[in-house]
């Protein structure tokens, strides 16, 4: 980046609105055509994508299809997996795509998962499936049910999938959300204070942020390295069901899906390859704290570390 350009876009990432909606997305992509991946970067590679049956996810698998994956569609529900299947198919005619079934918030059914995976290596995971329920909700195993499906169950897949990984991609779907929430060293499963949906969410996504560096450092004799991103503010059904007023008011600024996913396709295909533990928002890495009473020590790191180990039984 020119000096000029560095300018622009720290001023756009830290005033927010123009920098995560859509007027960030395209001002910045106007410096990027020299830095896309070749249109047959991933042909040969294998990546796996959670939650790929609609939003984010959809739109990350049929980018990574586009650059010539084979893309495994790890859903919860098959029945709009397959849609979402034939979507990219049309799209991209000759993709080589499978349908896999995995509940990411359940541990039990990650194992499964992991287990019965018939693939050889690797090369991408990226964990995309997301929840913002309106109550306090459990998963199988009793844990709060982001927790369970943003932090748990990717590294517990990422894990059980690491001898297939080796040399390979891991990218995590954070929030800037994130931005907002202290790390909840005390309180990680949301018992205490009163339940607020978009809290828990992007809670669970400072939780993401705070440990990619050391699942960076957990998967580095194996040469695969973590990134995390945030897409910005897109126009998800997700977000649509879970913030419909915020959606309404902003829905001119939105991103598409594909501008949400444009750094997760990136990050996945980009060469060289980028620097591990990374947290990154528009093909850039980004500061992870902006306000000084979010900010957390190593040992806040490592207690939370420490209790996701111990609740996936790593």
């Amino acid at each position: 980046m020119t000096a000029l350009r560095t300018a622009l876009d720290t001023a756009l990432d830290r005033t927010v609105l123009p920098g995560y909606s859509r007027i960030g997305y395209l001002v910045r992509r106007t410096s990027w055509p020299a830095d896309d991946p070749r249109p047959d970067a991933l042909r040969g590679r294998t990546a796996i994508v959670t939650g790929a049956s609609s939003g984010l996810g959809k739109a990350t698998a049929l980018g990574l299809a586009r650059l010539g994956a084979t893309v495994r569609l790890a859903v919860r529900n098959l029945d709009k997996g397959r849609t979402a299947l034939a979507d990219i198919e049309r799209e991209v005619p000759g993709a080589e795509l499978v349908l896999d079934r995995c509940d990411v918030s359940d541990l039990e059914d990650v194992r499964r998962y992991a287990k019965e995976l018939e693939a050889g290596q690797i090369h991408v995971l990226v964990h995309n499936a997301g929840v913002m329920p309106p109550k306090r909700a459990l998963s199988p195993q009793g844990h709060e049910l982001t927790l369970a499906t943003h932090v748990l169950g990717p590294l517990l897949l990422t894990d059980l999938l690491r001898p297939k990984l080796a040399g390979g991609r891991v990218i995590l779907i954070a929030s800037g959300g994130m931005y907002t929430q202290q790390l909840p060293t005390e309180d990680p499963e949301y018992r205490n204070d009163p339940y607020r949906g978009a809290t828990a969410y992007a809670r669970s996504k400072r939780i993401q942020v705070a440990l990619t560096p050391l699942l960076a450092t957990r998967l580095a004799p194996d040469n695969i390295t973590v990134a995390t991103m945030h897409p910005g503010w897109s126009d998800t059904p997700g977000l649509t069901s879970s913030l419909p007023l915020f959606t309404k008011l902003t829905r001119p600024l939105l991103r598409t899906p594909a501008e949400g996913a444009d750094t997760t396709v990136w990050l996945a295909a980009t060469t060289p390859e980028p620097p591990t533990g990374k947290f990154w928002h528009d093909r850039q890495p980004r500061p992870t704290h902006y306000l000084a009473r979010t900010q957390e020590s190593p040992a806040d790191r490592q207690h939370i570390w420490q209790y996701c180990l111990d609740a996936t039984g790593l």
